[in-house]
């Protein structure tokens, strides 16, 4: 009998989904596109820009950690906007002159409730709701969290206390040596992460072998899924740049602090990560979303600090970094709980209760402090 010749559909000749491809084409046009539109649709389409450019960064940022495995993956996604996070602080803060002496302190302490808080709070409340409970690799997290705790002190705390010159800043020789050692501990997170302890990041074995289970992509889609990744990320935070005047303008016109704009630059950064880590927490892989938020969160402070502190000592612009009693607090009791609900290896609805209402709290005392 003779065989049927089976017809090559648009899938097998283009494994990549088509909007994933035009999303990112979309987005750069629209940054190019000022003065196309009025003022009112063209703000609009920016953001609807904004949310394909960050959808479609999610899709390629799967497809290549899928090629590289754990825990390159979440490193690649991680590091990837860390880089145009920083571009964008350090852009904002070159254009915004003396005004904008906080907003790296501001950004990267939102980053890190947001992701201690928000993004783990969200994957332990619908992974357990979706499987009941989920295991992770107690190594793993016992190192990020510890590293975690040690940066943050360092970069957002310790300058309260420093004597050697008035108000929560460093003296330029403190700032070089944070600077120095924040991106040591990073470095060397990285190191244990990806070379010499890379299994204390593996998933468990019943969700290794369940992964498993599905073909890796080629290293031609790879590499392009790694391409449009960058592109579909600088898009996102060309178009977020764009819309900054108009966040600017509602914060003030809602009468809430400047940090809130700190939080939401933090927030459209991040949510390429977030969904991702919400997308692996609702398939069983917990141990990938962990990777993802504390990466993500070690990431921001260990690469964005260094880059702001050569900056503000090149500039000669002051850098305020320390942060207030009240966040100070927070962030304690952020890493405290955080520390008790993953100390176990198992997770449950309850813990990622008490994580969204500790961010809960922190968004409402942002608007009404």
């Amino acid at each position: 009998m003779k065989e049927e010749t089976q017809v090559p559909t648009m899938k097998d000749k283009f494994p990549l989904p088509w909007w994933t491809v035009i999303a990112p084409v979309l987005a750069w046009l629209l940054v190019a596109g000022t003065g196309w539109f009025s003022a009112g649709a063209y703000h609009a389409l920016l953001a609807v820009g904004l949310m394909g450019g960050v959808l479609a960064a999610v899709h390629h940022a799967e497809v290549v950690a899928h090629k590289v495995g754990e825990p390159f993956g979440t490193l690649v996604l991680a590091v990837a906007v860390t880089l145009i996070e920083v571009a964008l602080i350090v852009s904002l803060m070159m254009s915004g002159g003396p005004e904008t002496t906080a907003l790296a302190r501001d950004t990267v302490f939102a980053a890190v409730m947001i992701i201690l808080n928000g993004i783990v709070g969200i994957c332990l409340l619908v992974g357990g709701a979706r499987h009941g409970e989920q295991k992770f690799g107690l190594d793993g997290v016992s190192a990020s969290l510890t590293t975690l705790a040690a940066i943050t002190v360092l970069t957002l705390i310790l300058p309260n206390y420093t004597v050697s010159i008035a108000g929560p800043v460093y003296n330029r020789s403190q700032l070089a040596f944070i600077a120095v050692v924040s991106l040591v501990l990073y470095l060397t997170f990285v190191l244990v992460q990806t070379v010499r302890h890379r299994d204390y990041f593996l998933p468990p074995q019943a969700s290794a072998d369940a992964d498993a289970h599905a073909v890796p992509p080629s290293g031609a889609i790879a590499a392009l899924s790694a391409g449009l990744l960058v592109a579909c990320l600088v898009a996102v935070v060309l178009l977020a740049k764009k819309l900054a005047p108009d966040i600017e303008s509602a914060v003030a016109a809602m009468g809430a602090p400047k940090a809130l704009v700190g939080v939401i630059i933090a927030a459209v950064v991040l949510l390429p990560e977030g969904l991702a880590a919400l997308r692996a927490a609702r398939n069983n892989r917990l141990q990938t979303s962990l990777n993802l938020a504390f990466g993500s969160a070690l990431a921001s402070i260990g690469l964005t600090i260094p880059a702001v502190a050569l900056l503000s000592l090149v500039s000669g612009m002051t850098l305020t970094l320390g942060i207030d009693l009240k966040s100070t607090v927070l962030l304690g009791l952020s890493l405290f709980v955080s520390v008790i609900a993953l100390q176990t290896g198992r997770t449950t609805v309850l813990q990622g209760a008490v994580l969204l209402v500790i961010f809960a709290v922190y968004l409402f005392t942002t608007i009404v402090p």
